[in-house]
């Protein structure tokens, strides 16, 4: 699972959003990214984090924080989650999982009792570097801005 930790240097992803917008770590030099990896876009867990970081989104810009979020889901779900809860940041459909493995964030979940592959919600803050400042994989869905925002 997640070998990144603070200190590293962040991985050089490249991926995808909801338009079909490139977006690479390089675009965000100079400024701290919040890279947020959720499992599934419009599950309530999903909508209660991606929310809360839209309602303190201000408080992200006013600390020259950027915000991306990350799932596996296609470029048209990622445009239906965006347009319904209208969120001001870029959600990148990272289908073929090429930016979800660069992070680690990939690996064996369970639920009810079965095992399976999946996303592991973690969120990773990244400085004007490129260096990892913070790795977040206890998520608590409705109130991360403040896990960020320490």
């Amino acid at each position: 699972m997640t070998t990144l930790k603070k200190g590293d240097k962040a991985p050089n992803f490249s991926g995808l959003d909801q338009d079909g917008k490139s977006h690479q770590l390089a675009d965000y030099a100079g400024k701290k990214l919040v890279v947020f990896f959720y499992p599934k876009a419009n599950t309530p867990g999903c909508t209660a984090e991606a929310c809360d970081l839209r309602d303190n989104f201000e408080r992200f810009q006013a600390n020259n924080y950027e915000l991306l979020g990350v799932s596996a889901d296609a470029q048209k779900s990622q445009a239906k989650f965006k347009e319904k809860f209208d969120f001001p940041f870029p959600l990148l459909a990272d289908e073929d999982k090429s930016v979800i493995q660069a992070f680690g964030v990939w690996g064996p979940k369970k639920f009810m009792g079965k095992e399976y592959d999946g996303i592991h919600r973690t969120t990773f803050v990244i400085d004007e570097k490129g260096i990892i400042e913070d790795v977040i994989s206890d998520v608590k869905t409705k109130a991360h801005a403040a896990q960020i925002l320490k």
